[in-house]
């Protein structure tokens, strides 16, 4: 029985704006002053996942029978709303993360979540993410298809970019073929909430299914894990905390459903002697601007830099101490990334980490944290690996120092899985013998590598890999930016033996004007199937 009143937002399910079931609410906290929002969300119950789950159902089998540009028209239409309520959303966002409104909100992530919503539309118009394959010989045929509803885990970090009912998960959840269920982040959701109600409208004037895309706010631990593992889901899509996504990992792989993860990275840097001897000062402006840019609240936030001893790198870390010193720290997206940042930084330090600059406890009258810099020794490193790579979420970076690239190496060689890692290196080639060994033991370790270039931002490209291996996320495969490659975690590969021609699918008929891969005469040619 729901105890909704009036003044608590509703969910939307199966196409409609309801009042929640519920015993409990929560409020969002204005980062800037500490203080709650005024505006109760629901803690929904298991009959709203319950019932959305079965609307998605309907939805999915809808969806399935639509041709694609129709699903591509909602992604576009959506897009175009998103641009109109810039206002509404950057406003909303900025009281509920603190992010500042300009250029981050309306003139960087806004316009990049619009873009990659056309991305995908293309990518679904085509089809050419599905990977059609005629082996025409033995009368076979496949293609990726849509794998039924998907429930999207939002993070706080980036409410537009990578929202559950409007980021790249959402984009390529969509593009196909499937109903989205978003669960909101908790950091922001009346943010989430503008963006479902534009969702809501551009569906209505699309012809989709009501229920393809869905909002609840918050469920309990339990209710969260029960919906990853309900027959029901074709796959999950999750941004956040480590601990909590293996808790729904855990779940969703008892019942054998694919999760995909973004879980924690500290995106190793390495800076070899020779970048440091050629352009030190260059170097100390690039980390500076990385690391407290978004007061370091990136997922590729260079949070590890290694480095070996001497004078070079003495003044070198001075001058970064200098900067983190004398640098106002930025405002943190919520209270709990403040006391979770405090806590790591804690922690590294008991573990024998040695504070260059900051540490102390969090701001009161606001949500921040001083900009922070540690250092180890690579032995110190060495001997307890797991501890150092704690992530410290935020304004702050660790410095570990070998006593040689040798030492260096084997520091890398225990480095966990990350999104991203770096190499600083001479431009004249001086230490191209070093960079070599130094990549041969760093790029196993990460899903992208960068030379002479600090990790923050991730760009919109069919190239881009934004993954790596655990516990950068669940799955060393896939990325979650980059169309059409992010597409292809919500699919589920089907082959069509024998199908007479009229039941194929759109992509596998031959009529259809998209590419396909042929086996003819024993090779492999990509043509129209047409």
């Amino acid at each position: 029985m729901s105890t909704a009143t009036s003044t608590v937002r509703p969910v939307l399910v199966a196409g409609s704006w309801r009042d929640a079931d519920y015993q409990k609410t929560f409020r969002a906290t204005d980062p800037n002053s500490n203080e709650p929002i005024p505006v109760d969300f629901p803690v929904s119950s298991w009959e709203d996942c319950d019932a959305a789950l079965d609307a998605a159902v309907d939805a999915a089998r809808e969806l399935r029978r639509l041709p694609r540009h129709q699903i591509a028209e909602f992604l576009e239409r959506y897009a175009d709303r998103i641009d109109a309520a810039k206002d509404a959303l950057v406003e909303a966002a900025f009281r509920e993360t603190g992010l500042a409104k300009s250029p981050r909100l309306a003139d960087v992530e806004l316009p990049r979540t619009s873009n990659q919503l056309r991305a995908a539309a293309a990518a679904c118009r085509s089809g050419s993410w599905a990977l059609p394959t005629i082996d025409t010989a033995a009368g076979i045929r496949s293609c990726y298809e849509s794998i039924g509803p998907v429930c999207l885990f939002g993070p706080n970090n980036f409410p537009f970019a990578f929202g559950s009912v409007s980021g790249g998960d959402f984009a390529a959840a969509i593009a196909a073929g499937n109903p989205v269920i978003g669960k909101a982040n908790s950091s922001h959701p009346e943010t989430t909430r503008l963006f479902a109600e534009q969702a809501a409208e551009a569906i209505k004037e699309t012809g989709l299914p009501p229920a393809t895309v869905q909002l609840i706010y918050r469920t309990s631990h339990s209710d969260g894990e029960r919906l990853v593992a309900d027959p029901r889901t074709g796959a999950t899509g999750y941004t956040g905390s480590r601990s909590a996504g293996l808790a729904l990992k855990a779940a969703a792989d008892k019942a054998g459903k694919p999760i995909y993860l973004e879980l924690s990275s500290v995106n190793p840097v390495v800076i070899t002697p020779g970048a440091l001897a050629e352009r030190s000062d260059e170097i100390v402006s690039e980390f500076t601007t990385s690391a407290l840019m978004g007061t370091g609240q990136f997922c590729t936030n260079p949070g590890l830099v290694l480095l070996v001893q001497g004078e070079p790198t003495d003044a070198f870390i001075s001058a970064i101490g200098d900067k983190f010193g004398s640098t106002a720290a930025g405002t943190l997206l919520s209270p709990a990334v403040a006391k979770s940042l405090s806590a790591s930084v804690e922690k590294l330090c008991e573990y024998g980490a040695k504070l260059i600059v900051g540490g102390g406890e969090p701001e009161s009258g606001r949500c921040a944290y001083a900009n922070t810099l540690l250092t180890a020794t690579a032995k110190d490193f060495l001997s307890n690996p797991e501890g150092f790579q704690t992530e410290a979420f935020g304004n702050a970076s660790l410095f570990v120092i070998a006593d040689d690239v040798d030492q260096l190496c084997e520091a890398i060689r225990h480095l966990e899985g990350n999104l991203t890692g770096c190499i600083y290196s001479d431009k004249q080639g001086g230490d191209d013998d070093a960079c070599e060994k130094i990549a041969s033991e760093l790029t196993p370790k990460v899903g992208r590598l960068l030379n002479d270039k600090m990790p923050t931002g991730v760009a919109v490209s069919a190239a881009m890999n934004h993954g790596g291996p655990y516990p950068a996320t669940g799955h060393p495969g896939f990325t979650a930016v980059g169309v059409p490659g992010s597409l292809l975690r919500f699919g589920k590969l089907t082959s069509y033996d024998n199908v007479r021609p009229h039941r194929l699918p759109a992509l596998l008929q031959d009529n259809n004007p998209s590419e396909a891969w042929r086996l003819i005469d024993g090779k492999w040619t990509q043509a129209n199937v047409g």
